[in-house]
């Protein structure tokens, strides 16, 4: 590991950006293409498209379980190679798949090659870097990250418009080929011999056996699981709710970037905040807000029309500028109290998290047909049940800190 008072060098930050963006723009290039792709796979539902969004986060649950503890056994190199392979068999799944079905096939098994990348760069970024370094590297890396969502529909889109919907799948293969060679080139493989993890068909059984010890654990997980899912009706569903049900196909990728950039900037300030207020005080107002103003929504529009959608845009960006503040706040909280279990702790709760974020996308988005008011009550229901088990925690932990005072 490197000492502290060495300074991160750019080229390393925008290689593990590099890594983990890779992810982001497999799933935000392919909104503007969703109805395209379905006509050529003879699928006319606009929601079962939502299915090829919501099923690549699947993959990239079930990946890390597996990436993160195979790169304490093996090396983090070989993984990400590894992972980079799976994605590209995937990816010509997804070119030559005949129906939806094997569309999605491929789209999980993309999920679990992706998992690699982005699963493997945070441990790299550990394995260099500590202390106040790391946390700048995280965040440099964290800048880098939030600008591909909002650029990649754009991008899918203008593909799209010369070449076909193909050529987004082709342009995913070309720079995750590049990124690879880049990595080869360029990153040196960080895990010393002297700690690498014998392999054992028991580390996920004593894992689990552990974190459960762990209220707090299991609860933060699963509000980060609830939000997710909520999130995930809108980014699934997103290019139904602007091209079919508002008409605006032209202006979607500008919408996305504007929506987008509103995660971003509470990211940011998070990052400035959370030292003054404290990160179970800000993502607690945070979450409160986001529900609050779900539930506004589903009230005033509960039995008229949909809205303007400047007035949709609105709520859109209130409850996503809430959202920055929410994902890494209740991320850290989850782990606080498992550092000694790191490494299979945050691959457990991520697993976990998707696990439970992926059914909710998939039931409340079924519902999303001419209407964006079930996406609010979505919303709203998550934001709430997430409320009450933070609450719930809180209390507690206060009862039981009064106990042993």
């Amino acid at each position: 590991m490197q000492e502290e008072n060495v300074k991160p060098n750019f080229e390393f930050v925008a290689l593990m950006a590099a890594l983990m963006s890779i992810a982001a723009l497999a799933i935000d290039a392919l909104l503007p293409a969703l109805s395209d792709i379905g006509v050529a796979i003879n699928s006319l539902d606009s929601t079962d498209h939502q299915l090829l969004i919501t099923m690549i986060f699947l993959g990239l649950g079930i990946g890390q379980l597996f990436f993160g503890p195979l790169s304490d056994t093996f090396g983090r190199k070989p993984m990400v190679y590894l992972g980079f392979s799976v994605f590209t068999l995937a990816s010509i799944l997804c070119l030559w798949a005949p129906s939806l079905e094997w569309m999605i096939v491929g789209r999980i098994f993309q999920g679990i090659g992706l998992s690699a990348a982005r699963t493997i760069s945070i441990s790299i970024i550990r394995d260099t870097y500590k202390g106040d370094y790391m946390a700048k590297v995280m965040s440099f890396v964290t800048a880098f990250f939030i600008l591909v969502p909002v650029v990649a529909p754009a991008i899918g889109k203008g593909v799209m418009g010369f070449f076909g919907w193909q050529a987004i799948f082709y342009l995913q293969l070309i720079l995750a080929l590049v990124v690879c060679i880049w990595f080869w080139k360029r990153q040196p493989e960080t895990l010393h011999p002297e700690y690498k993890i014998p392999f054992s068909s028991h580390i996920f059984v004593d894992g689990l056996k552990e974190l459960v010890k762990y209220k707090e654990t299991l609860a933060f997980t699963m509000i980060s699981g609830l939000i997710t899912g909520s999130f995930l009706v809108y980014l699934s569903s997103s290019q139904h709710i602007f091209e079919d049900i508002y008409g605006l196909k032209e202006a979607f990728p500008l919408i996305f970037a504007g929506l987008s950039v509103s995660i971003g900037l509470s990211t940011f300030l998070n990052g400035t905040l959370v030292l003054k207020f404290g990160m179970r005080r800000l993502s607690l107002t945070a979450l409160s807000i986001f529900s609050s103003v779900a539930l506004i929504y589903v009230l005033l529009f509960w039995n008229s029309g949909n809205p303007d959608v400047a007035i949709l845009i609105g709520f859109l960006s209130l409850q996503f500028f809430c959202l920055g503040f929410m994902w890494g706040n209740f991320r850290s909280i989850a782990m606080e109290p498992i550092g000694h279990i790191a490494g299979i702790g945050a691959a457990i709760t991520g697993f976990i998290s998707t696990l439970l974020s992926i059914p909710i996308a998939a039931f409340v988005g079924s519902f999303i047909q001419k209407s964006v008011l079930p996406m609010f009550m979505g919303l709203a229901i998550c934001g709430m049940v997430s409320l009450a088990i933070f609450i719930l925690v809180r209390r507690r932990a206060s009862r039981r800190a009064k106990v042993m005072a």
